[in-house]
């Protein structure tokens, strides 16, 4: 895929050859799990996370009526739900739209109401996860950032 960030978009671009052959211009293609626009909008991304995850909310309600723990189905979240909001969460999150971020945080109000106890929002958990791995890099000093994470030398 080609992701084209001029601001002129009058001619369109000419083809990319590799070995020989044209490379195919798509309109999104998924890649290790997440879809990827050839415009960097996470739309179609996040409409597949959306409706995987509010498919899994069907087996939270049956845990619920059978009388599980919250314990129980909050193991179930995380694992089941979760796993599938968050996946490449520190990729995406940050550039999708404010709309796009009430859907996925919805589905999180969904499954707080099933179990009835408060779940971290997606926003909390993209900092949590932004946090420590500024941390990691930090402490990584063979990581190509690194650099810019060393202490500004005190005055």
């Amino acid at each position: 895929m080609i992701v084209d960030v001029s601001r002129k978009k009058s001619s369109p671009l000419s083809p990319l050859l590799i070995d020989g052959r044209t490379v195919e211009i798509v309109q999104h293609f998924k890649f290790l799990g997440s879809t990827i626009s050839n415009n960097l909008i996470w739309e179609i991304h996040i409409d597949t996370v959306v409706k995987k995850a509010q498919q899994r909310l069907y087996f939270l309600r049956r845990l619920r009526s059978f009388g599980l723990t919250t314990q129980i189905m909050l193991t179930f979240y995380r694992a089941a739900i979760e796993s599938v909001l968050t996946f490449s969460l520190t990729v995406w999150f940050g550039s999708v739209t404010v709309k796009e971020k009430v859907r996925l945080n919805r589905v999180v109000k969904t499954a707080s109401r099933i179990m009835g106890r408060e779940l971290p929002s997606l926003e909390s958990l993209y900092q949590q996860r932004l946090s420590g791995r500024a941390v990691l890099i930090s402490h990584d000093s063979s990581h190509p950032a690194h650099v810019l994470f060393d202490p500004l030398p005190v005055a």
